[in-house]
């Protein structure tokens, strides 16, 4: 695997410190610097394990997912290893007639905007002020809190001798990992040097040889307080104490290598300008199904710009065309995962495409209009709403993993679930499928909730559309809540169907809407995350999301019997990446306040006339 990057590793690492994260790629941080001797206890050079493979306690296996994995992999020990990951990773770190529903102007965002959720919250925050102006008043931790992270090992603050370490770790405990645990603490507070160092002196006095893992630990350190001539020192004698090493190849036996860890070593590539070793890392990062880093797509762009400036070598290995087809389909990668760049990285882009040699492309920050057409050129964009194959995809995936999925029957019972079949099959098509619980708990008086739901199916009904609410038994019991006049008038303004009190309602809410056909809207505040969780892979998941946001309606505002209700806006258009002839469309992030279900609201426009 790791050829690639063993031919090219020292001229990819010359003068690239700059880019090196400051953490598990330690090996990263290689320099032409000047060596000095070595500052290591002498029983650290000469009592290096040279065993590929230590005891337990020494190198730690992969065991995890490698998506997931943030240069750490899983181990055995778990129990132990987790407290010390704890301090190691955190010392790293439509038409049809539902078109006519009266939603509200469009200069208003919608409930998946970027920027919705904390609004939101910040809304309710408001409203509790009171609270917090007292807390504020009192101010600091309640007496007899211990402060957070206080209960933590604190670390010596001088070096100590093996008599000193031998008695601080008979008084933790006498752990067999103590080293180790205690290196990352070092780490993690910024010790000195020789503090350090004189752990590794006690490690090699108590067990006679010095672990492959420890020394890692201990050259990270190195990295993270600067000690140039040490790195060198350290990487030396791992080098020679352990034949097998080949910098990254290696790592994979010690820990799974980050997107992170690639894309250290992908920049000083670039900035090397060896673009043929920066893409051969980049193949292999997609090959295992890891996802770059937004830093490791800034360096490519930048790097194609770089190289074609200066032009040389590398730039008759790699032209113009093949680093614009690989970057290119960058974005395609980026479109097909729904990744939206930060405004940094859609900025390099922009600079990119411009800088392409005799191709005349021109960029422009823009906000789309509520039809879909982009302020920078006035092209139109993707439609929101899902071609028939998608929808029948779509349609299929949900019936077998979300409404017969495995807990299906946690949610429902066989007989009522079959029972909701043929109801939906006796009825027409419906234009909207109402929540009605979620719709009526809109309504923060108890008193008020049947007559809140009435008021929405009014408003829908009002408009002339064929509407299912989906309740619950309970809901038909006469009380304080649920009104017996207005549950009355709800039955003879939409179909109903009431589940038992035990049942979720959002399998039948999304049966009967996909059942009822691309133009079926549905009306609930709940965002189905853990629903679209459900689905089996991420292209599924993006389908469910786009076919979400082109029907979901949410009530906006405040809801008034005989009075007009509105819905937020649901978009025209698709918020993804996407090209036509001549043009590119890029959302991107202006904001750090978006949560994950939410969508950027600006735009790069990339246009060209050749």
């Amino acid at each position: 695997m790791g050829s690639s990057l063993i031919i090219k590793v020292r001229l990819c690492l010359k003068a690239s410190k700059s880019f090196f994260y400051q953490g598990g790629s330690a090996f990263y941080t290689l320099n032409a610097s000047v060596r000095k001797t070595s500052q290591l206890p002498f029983a650290a050079r000469f009592l290096c394990t040279r065993h590929n493979n230590p005891k337990p306690g020494g190198r730690p296996t992969d065991t995890g997912n490698s998506r997931q994995t943030d240069g750490q992999g899983g181990v055995r020990n778990s129990t132990v290893r987790r407290r010390e990951e704890e301090l190691w990773d955190g010392a790293t770190k439509g038409g049809g007639k539902s078109a006519a529903l009266w939603q509200r102007p469009s200069s208003h965002k919608s409930v998946f905007a970027a920027g919705t959720a904390k609004r939101t919250a910040e809304m309710l925050k408001r409203k509790t002020s009171a609270v917090s102006q007292d807390e504020e008043r009192h101010g600091g931790e309640p007496e007899g809190r211990t402060p957070r992270g206080a209960a933590k090992v604190q670390p010596p603050t001088r070096p100590l001798s093996a008599a000193e370490w031998r008695t601080l770790k008979e008084s933790l405990g006498n752990h067999p990992r103590f080293d180790i645990q205690m290196m990352c603490v070092l780490f993690t507070r910024g010790a000195e040097l020789d503090i350090a160092k004189s752990l590794l002196t006690f490690a090699a006095m108590e067990t006679g040889t010095l672990s492959y893992e420890l020394l890692l630990r201990y050259l990270t350190l190195c990295v993270s307080g600067g000690h140039n001539a040490e790195v060198f020192d350290v990487y030396d004698i791992m080098r020679g104490n352990f034949p097998s090493l080949v910098i990254l190849g290696e790592l994979k036996k010690v820990f799974t290598p980050s997107p992170r860890n690639y894309g250290d070593i992908i920049a000083a590539a670039l900035l090397n300008g060896d673009a043929t070793t920066a893409w051969a890392l980049y193949d292999e990062v997609m090959e295992k199904g890891l996802s770059p880093h937004p830093e490791t797509w800034n360096a490519l762009f930048k790097g194609a710009r770089k190289t074609e400036d200066e032009g040389g070598k590398e730039a008759e290995a790699m032209s113009q065309s093949e680093q614009q087809e690989r970057l290119l389909k960058v974005l395609l990668y980026m479109r097909n995962n729904q990744i939206y760049p930060q405004h940094g990285l859609a900025n390099t882009i922009k600079t990119w495409f411009e800088s392409l040699t005799g191709q005349s492309w021109t960029g422009r920050w823009a906000s789309a209009s509520p039809k879909g057409v982009c302020g920078g050129c006035g092209s139109g964009l993707e439609s929101i709403q899902l071609t028939a194959g998608e929808y029948q995809q779509l349609k299929d995936r949900v019936m077998t993993d979300i409404i017969q999925g495995r807990d299906v029957f946690n949610k429902t019972t066989p007989e009522e679930l079959e029972m909701f079949k043929v109801f939906v099959e006796r009825k027409p098509a419906f234009d909207v499928v109402v929540d009605g619980l979620n719709v009526a708990n809109i309504s923060k008086d108890k008193g008020r909730q049947s007559e809140m739901l009435l008021t929405v199916v009014s408003e829908l009904e009002r408009q002339g559309l064929t509407v299912l609410v989906l309740g619950r038994k309970h809901m038909l019991r006469p009380s304080r809540s649920w009104d017996r006049h207005n549950m009355k008038l709800l039955q003879q303004k939409a179909h109903c169907f009431f589940t038992d009190n035990i049942s979720e309602d959002d399998p039948f809410l999304l049966y009967a809407a996909l059942q009822s056909g691309n133009h079926c809207r549905f009306v609930s505040r709940d965002l189905m995350r853990d629903h679209k969780a459900c689905l089996p892979d991420g292209a599924t998941r993006r389908l469910f999301f786009k076919w979400q946001r082109g029907h979901q309606l949410v009530v906006d505002g405040h809801v008034a019997a005989g009075r007009r209700v509105r819905f937020q806006s649901i978009p025209s258009y698709d918020t993804i990446i996407q090209t036509s002839a001549g043009s590119w469309h890029v959302p991107y992030d202006d904001t750090e306040d978006r949560c994950t279900y939410e969508v950027p609201q600006r735009w790069l426009c990339l246009t060209t006339n050749h």
